[in-house]
């Protein structure tokens, strides 16, 4: 009443004048209004929160790529923490050294030894492809390297329009700077940003969110660890079988054998497609030193796809995760078209994460559920 009585001296208005006047936009007396607004409110809230997230979906996944690679840092800190006494900090930078030191061996490497064959790798595969037409044309089917190369267009066109869009703001190397800058925040003080993050959840959801972050860095590790040692035994096996064993069945080694080799590695990042990229590069190859070559490159990638599924995958990271493969594919297809290469690298712990998520959720309504019955039970007796 005394709010109302100053509210009616401040306006000139008695208080019953003042009750007298109904809604307003600051005052909505009537529950019926107010609920409707309070509905209305709450649907343009989250429209906003949708459209914003949209606008922001290549500064969001720039942030998560961040946080992927802050897991790498992170797994090899806390390996390194378990033989050296050595603080946080240390270890940290102890791992971006020796990974600075691996990169520049491979550009080494590359650059001394596979240099020439990756100049003539792409005018292989090009000859490799025009053979493929002409035999498809002798088979009676109309295919033409200008169709294929419309369809090339269009899927690039498509999947990297969130990509481009990144590039004209930033820069395809600045965007990759400042995911390793914020990567390398992330890893030395996580502790600081998960206490930033908890302090804008209520009390009660804190416990929680710390558990579920602490369950979704174990599975990040977990998963990347997998991943990384699946691409090293991929790209050995890769060049061990092209290199050195193709002369015992074919008579001499696959060309770009150390070429292949490390393209393996790189797409085995990618599950599912890109085991068919760095197939479908091996067998064009293969089948350049003739018939018989390329059959062996045909056996080859099949052997190394039967390790990765039967061996590699199910020992390492399918234990940890367990996603199921059409899952994951049809992920990595969305992705790949929203965003591009980012988004198709990005898209296997996305959904890892997603699946972390919903999985605590589950657990929690699970608990809570079982409390309730609980409290039910001892009310009754």
């Amino acid at each position: 009443m005394a709010a109302e009585s100053a509210a009616g001296d401040q306006s000139g208005l008695s208080p019953e004048e003042a009750r007298d006047l109904g809604t307003s936009p600051a005052r909505i007396s009537d529950p019926r209004i107010r609920h409707e607004y309070q509905r209305a409110f709450i649907w343009a809230v989250t429209i906003g929160a949708v459209a914003l997230t949209v606008y922001l979906s290549s500064a969001l996944l720039a942030i998560f790529g961040a946080m992927v690679f802050a897991a790498l840092i992170d797994g090899g800190a806390r390996l390194l923490g378990r033989v050296l006494p050595l603080s946080r900090g240390w270890r940290v930078a102890i791992v971006l050294t020796l990974t600075l030191i691996f990169l520049a061996w491979l550009l080494y490497f590359a650059g001394s030894t596979i240099s020439t064959e990756a100049a003539l790798f792409p005018e292989l595969i090009q000859n490799q492809i025009g053979a493929l037409i002409v035999w498809a044309q002798s088979q009676g089917i109309d295919v033409s390297l200008s169709q294929l190369q419309g369809y090339a267009g269009q899927m690039s066109s498509g999947m990297g329009t969130v990509t481009r869009a990144v590039g004209g703001i930033l820069g395809g190397l600045t965007t990759t700077f400042l995911i390793a800058i914020i990567g390398i925040y992330l890893a030395v003080e996580p502790r600081s940003y998960e206490r930033g993050m908890a302090w804008m959840l209520p009390r009660n959801k804190r416990d929680g969110f710390f558990e579920t972050i602490q369950r979704m860095g174990f599975t990040m590790r977990r998963l990347l660890a997998g991943r990384l040692i699946g691409m090293a035994a991929q790209g050995f096996i890769t060049y061990v079988a092209l290199a050195w064993l193709a002369p015992l069945v074919v008579e001499e080694p696959v060309p770009m054998a150390a070429l292949l080799g490390i393209l393996t590695a790189l797409f085995a990042f990618v599950p599912n497609l890109g085991a068919i990229i760095s197939g479908a590069l091996m067998v064009l190859v293969g089948f350049s030193g003739g018939v018989d070559m390329g059959l062996y490159t045909i056996a080859v990638y099949l052997v190394i796809q039967t390790l990765d599924g039967y061996v590699f995958t199910p020992m390492i990271a399918k234990k940890t995760v367990d996603l199921a493969p059409a899952l994951v594919l049809a992920m990595q297809l969305i992705m790949g078209i929203l965003f591009g290469v980012i988004g198709l690298l990005l898209a296997d712990p996305l959904l890892a994460m997603i699946k972390v998520a919903l999985e605590r959720r589950a657990e929690s309504n699970a608990t809570s559920e079982r409390v309730d019955a609980v409290i039910k039970a001892a009310g009754g007796t």
